[in-house]
């Protein structure tokens, strides 16, 4: 009689959930290990973030709108515990499939890690070699899975020999938590090493030059510094971030170079100290991003500092026809905007630092374009490596692409900061407070209006400038049960804030902010 194999019963009843466990375990075994790799070289990334990247530039417009407009700043977080999320039930399937036919699950893991391939070989500047974390992770998952299903116990024990059940059962529990901890510790020591590349340490190193037009100090009374409103001045770690970039792009000073290219009579490229050695400026600008929702928190105001635009431009000799300046990021993401916007008075800047740091890394270190009064889809280049004079005929930028407008003018808005929303006050003086804005214009009003009642004028704050947003106060003098409160500002040239809502895209938000506030006794 023929000794029992327990692995021919295991091979032809296998227990259906550690199948797919087996899957599971393949496919976090070829993330991890692409991490690891990832950390040998700058010039290599993540299969999760290659492919994260992939995501971002090719999903439907709808989509990123639908992502910014549900989870806010947090949309890559989301969109990376998605991924996940697809990767671990790919390996589940992965792990029944291979259960029944071996060389099917192993063909899914050989599919899975190629998409690991093809995004990367799409990253900008990537190297022929970009995909080797998804190559080494497929072979290493392949085995891993190939391990794990050969230690899966069969369904029913065989009469002759109960204890094998107990046997394999052992070995697949051996094995699964040899596999995690390898795993985890390939994936933590990936992130450590990926650390090894931040530019971190190059922006530490860097000394601002002092401007040679300082900004004076915010003046009294233009900071009301009013219970639950927002400080005048955003703090950096406070400040919205908004672009499509999954992590932060490292970019080291030394290593970085702008180039000014396309229609100009001669090409110029500058070293980071050379843009330094440029006379800098200061200027307090509030910046907004088209993606905000009214009454929402994507705008904030900071302290740049930068050197003016038109000098560069001039000096490379603007040619004549050229009617669109595009910053080009070190991915290849672009922004475009009028010509015209470098002699209309709003002095668009290459900026170095911010609120009297070097731009943070989440910021667009080592420099970015920041343009004011115009949203900063169509203007504020992060990570920007070059300006391209072209047409608007001739070159949609990335968000044009998608259907957003070319031009993105800043929208008069007020926006109230406080009581919040559905918020509890008591009977008596309530102050209301908030923001406006309406950048190179300035805001001239802001009235408040509670329920269907007369539109009343708000106490403004002093203007800085016409650049920033302005805060706002009014007393109400609130009496019991459920009240609607209204905004809206006037800017300079008269232009009243339209009632009309409209959702951001595909030139941004508009209409009056309201909230709804709970008058209640103590």
């Amino acid at each position: 009689m023929e000794p029992y194999d327990p692995s021919e019963t295991i091979a032809t009843i296998p227990s259906r959930w550690r199948s797919a466990l087996a899957g599971l375990l393949a496919a976090g075994v070829a993330l991890a290990s692409g991490e690891l790799v990832a950390g040998l070289s700058d010039s290599l990334a993540s299969p999760v973030i290659s492919v994260g990247n992939q995501v971002v530039d090719a999903v439907p417009r709808q989509v990123k709108d639908f992502a910014i407009e549900t989870f806010g700043t947090n949309d890559k977080k989301a969109l990376l515990l998605g991924i996940y999320t697809v990767a671990a039930l790919i390996g589940l399937i992965i792990g029944i499939v291979a259960s029944r036919r071996f060389i099917l699950g192993a063909l899914g893991i050989v599919a899975f890690g190629a998409v690991g391939v093809w995004a990367a070989g799409n990253e900008v500047g990537a190297p022929w070699w970009a995909g080797l974390p998804s190559v080494i992770g497929t072979i290493l998952a392949v085995g891993v899975l190939a391990a794990l299903i050969t230690t899966i116990p069969p369904a029913k024990a065989a009469p002759t020999y109960p204890g094998s059940v107990a046997m394999a059962r052992r070995s697949f529990l051996q094995v699964s938590l040899g596999v995690t901890v390898v795993a985890i510790g390939a994936a933590t020591t990936g992130r450590w090493l990926q650390g090894r590349f931040s530019a971190a340490a190059s922006r530490l190193a860097v000394v601002l030059p002092k401007p040679k037009e300082p900004l004076a100090p915010v003046a009294a009374g233009v900071d009301l510094a009013l219970a639950g409103m927002t400080p005048y001045v955003t703090p950096n770690s406070a400040f919205y971030r908004i672009d499509t970039n999954l992590t932060v792009p490292q970019i080291a000073a030394e290593d970085w170079t702008l180039k000014v290219k396309g229609m100009v009579d001669r090409e110029l490229e500058f070293t980071y100290q050379d843009i330094l050695d440029m006379p800098m400026i200061e200027r307090r600008i509030t910046m907004t991003c088209v993606s905000d929702e009214i009454g929402g928190g994507l705008v904030g105001n900071a302290a740049w500092l930068g050197t003016p635009l038109r000098p560069i431009l001039e000096q490379a000799g603007v040619s004549k026809g050229a009617d669109q300046i595009v910053g080009r990021a070190f991915d290849g993401f672009t922004t475009g905007w009028p010509v015209k916007h470098l002699t209309d008075g709003r002095e668009p800047l290459l900026v170095v630092g911010m609120n009297g740091e070097p731009l943070p890394l989440a910021h667009g270190f080592p420099a970015r374009i920041i343009v004011p009064g115009l949203y900063g889809f169509v203007s504020a280049t992060k990570w920007l490596t070059e300006i391209e004079l072209t047409t608007f005929a001739d070159f949609d930028q990335y968000w044009v692409k998608r259907d957003w407008s070319a031009e993105g003018p800043i929208k008069t808005m007020a926006r109230i900061d406080t009581p919040k929303g559905l918020g509890r006050v008591k009977p008596g003086k309530v102050a209301i407070g908030g923001v406006a804005w309406a950048q190179t214009r300035g805001i001239a009003k802001v009235e408040v209006r509670i329920d269907d009642g007369a539109w009343k004028p708000a106490k403004l704050a002093k203007q800085d400038n016409d650049q920033t947003w302005r805060q706002w106060v009014y007393d109400w003098d609130a009496d019991e049960g459920r009240h609607t409160v209204t905004a809206r500002a006037t800017d300079t040239t008269g232009r009243v804030q339209t009632e009309d809502r409209a959702r951001p895209f595909p030139n941004g938000a508009s209409g009056w902010h309201n909230i709804v506030v709970l008058c209640q006794p103590a």
